[in-house]
């Protein structure tokens, strides 16, 4: 029984690879649709990890401050730091004192000697103590900000700036939200046409060899011994398009990435690609051997009638 497996493997395998090289126009016209389709479903994945970068970058210069009374002591504001370090929501806090907000303050105005003057003439310090808070997700300063404005910190806290970034917090979030689905449902509605497209191609190549699948029907041949070979087909179409693709691809990468690198600074593709082309090119191969079998076996469902 074992041997008789093998021994049809075998044949399924030899006739895949047969026909393969034997339909040579028909194998280099699917070969060159699942590039095509290859090429822009890894260009929007390379897409998306640009504007991904890009969002990323931006979610991390989105902080809130909560300033504290003068009359609030150091070590008040230091175990609300704690209370805060402890929430889940919370990536990290830094503490600012008086002396620090002034230092900043002094640098930041060190050319408007008129601001200088006026903090000469005060005497003391105007300036109050902060924490500069980051979360981990950018819907979760909402809920930091209400901790905050709670009535138990009403006797230390002067102003959370949360209220005044609102808008531009939730906006930010909205857009984040909004370009994560669009790439999901871009990708998505990439594999559907490719899966079509790559349907089309190897239908017709069944098509021409109706009188080949007819008379193997007719001297008893299983439905799985006649897929085989369009099968195998198939895995050989996935596995070309996904070399040629990196062949024709990385040349190009190299030649535009110096051009994305000049209008958005530290954005490496070239280096990205280089970094995770094992799992790139597996990914890639995955992708384009799911298409050229799946799209075998449904036009010999669908127009062949086995």
């Amino acid at each position: 029984m074992k041997e008789k497996i093998i021994t049809t493997l075998n044949r399924v395998t030899k006739s895949g690879l047969n026909s393969f090289w034997r339909n040579k126009w028909v194998s280099t016209a699917t070969i060159s649709v699942m590039v095509i389709t290859l090429g822009l479903i890894t260009s929007l994945f390379l897409l998306s990890v640009v504007v991904g970068s890009i969002l990323t970058d931006l979610e991390q210069k989105v902080d809130i401050s909560v300033y504290f009374k003068l009359s609030t002591t150091e070590n008040e504001i230091l175990k609300v730091k704690s209370e805060l370090e402890k929430i889940s929501d919370v990536k990290s806090v830094e503490y600012i004192s008086r002396q620090q907000a002034l230092a900043k303050f002094e640098t930041e105005h060190e050319n408007n000697p008129l601001i200088i003057k006026s903090l000469e003439e005060l005497g003391d310090n105007p300036l109050e103590a902060s924490l500069n808070i980051k979360a981990k997700l950018i819907d979760n300063y909402e809920s930091i900000a209400s901790f905050l404005e709670s009535t138990r910190f009403s006797s230390m806290v002067d102003t959370v700036n949360y209220r005044q970034n609102q808008k531009v917090i939730e906006k930010l979030s909205s857009i984040l939200g909004t370009v994560r689905n669009s790439g999901l449902i871009a990708t998505l509605a990439l594999g559907f046409i490719a899966v079509l497209v790559t349907f089309n191609t190897i239908r017709l190549k069944i098509y021409s060899m109706r009188e080949e699948i007819g008379v193997m029907r007719l001297v008893g041949a299983s439905n799985w011994y006649i897929r085989g070979p369009f099968i195998i087909e198939g895995i050989l179409h996935g596995l070309a398009a996904s070399l040629v693709t990196t062949i024709i691809f990385y040349p190009i990468l190299v030649f535009v990435s110096p051009k994305i690198s000049a209008f958005l600074s530290g954005i490496d593709i070239a280096g990205y690609f280089r970094n995770n082309f094992f799992q790139i090119f597996f990914l890639q191969t995955l992708v384009g051997v799911f298409l050229g079998v799946i799209s075998s076996l449904i036009a010999m469902r669908r127009y062949l009638k086995i």
